[in-house]
């Protein structure tokens, strides 16, 4: 499994419309192949700061949703939102604890 956790700041005056656009593609991107988790975070201390974290099945699962169509849909979108660079990383989860 692959871990895909997405670090994004925010224009101050986006945060609105990148909630609506996260509400809006969030069960699409959910329910990609090969994607069996997806939670939006908000950084407790920084407003604009926001995380997304998303379980693949593997790297050719995610490869796939970065080529699909509604890839090439939200990203420009949310990428037009930004004040700094996005960070992303993929992680393998060693343990889990519930």
């Amino acid at each position: 499994m692959i871990v895909r956790i997405v670090n994004m700041h925010f224009k101050e005056t986006s945060i609105g419309k990148f909630q609506n656009m996260f509400d809006a593609y969030k069960e699409q991107i959910r329910n990609q192949p090969g994607c069996s988790f997806l939670e939006l975070y908000q950084d407790k201390d920084d407003s604009q700061r926001f995380y997304t974290y998303s379980y693949w099945e593997d790297e050719e699962a995610l490869d796939a949703y970065r080529k699909s169509e509604l890839f090439a849909k939200v990203w420009p979108q949310t990428k037009a939102l930004f004040d700094e660079k996005p960070q992303a990383n993929s992680v393998v989860k060693i343990h889990s604890l519930l």
